[in-house]
């Protein structure tokens, strides 16, 4: 894979005051008003943003459960991210973060009764580069039943730990920002940059 241009990343919707108990209470109570559930995958965040949403008392009414997929072939073999896809862009992209979402809502599906939203995390904590990617550089994917999203790249500074856990929080910001939103408006383009 050759380096191409430098990207142009996106600003963070999440407030700098927010942490991750805040938008992930944020996100549950949202997701229990709207009866709706939520799977998630993960690479670079590893479990940090199952760690955040399980931290809130009454999570379990929303939240199914996910996986941390930071082998490469979780991500294609668990997640049907596309083997392609990955052999032409790398894992740090912002198509594999949304594939990761849709993969979260089909393994967390059960009983007939499907997952709302699915979550996908990608990107590079450091300390060195990966896939010709910075360090900071990270993809989040959104996934509903009839639509799915990838944001970024976000270029979070920091150490590794505040890499990750700027992540997670923006993660949980996209998700609560979507959930605000009139039911069937979710994940249509709005002032958020994003890949569909």
């Amino acid at each position: 894979m050759a380096p191409s241009a430098e990207p142009q990343y996106i600003a963070r919707l999440a407030q700098v005051t927010d942490t991750v108990y805040s938008v992930a209470s944020e996100a549950v109570q949202l997701l229990k008003r709207r009866s709706e559930t939520l799977g998630v995958a993960e690479s670079l965040t590893g479990g940090g943003l199952m760690a955040g949403i399980t931290s809130i008392s009454g999570a379990s009414a929303v939240f199914r459960g996910g996986v941390v997929s930071y082998d490469t072939n979780l991500k294609k073999d668990l997640l049907e991210v596309k083997p392609d896809l990955i052999a032409q862009h790398g894992v740090i992209h912002a198509e594999v973060g949304k594939q990761m979402a849709e993969g979260a809502r089909t393994i967390t599906t059960f009983n007939e009764l499907p997952t709302t939203w699915g979550i996908g995390t990608t990107g590079v904590a450091g300390p060195t580069s990966q896939d010709n990617k910075p360090v900071g550089m990270v993809f989040i994917g959104l996934a509903l039943p009839q639509r799915s999203r990838g944001f970024g790249p976000f270029l979070f500074p920091g150490n590794r730990e505040q890499i990750r856990e700027a992540t997670v929080i923006e993660a949980l910001a996209l998700l609560c920002n979507e959930l605000r939103k009139e039911p069937g408006r979710e994940l249509e383009e709005d002032e958020v940059n994003a890949t569909s």
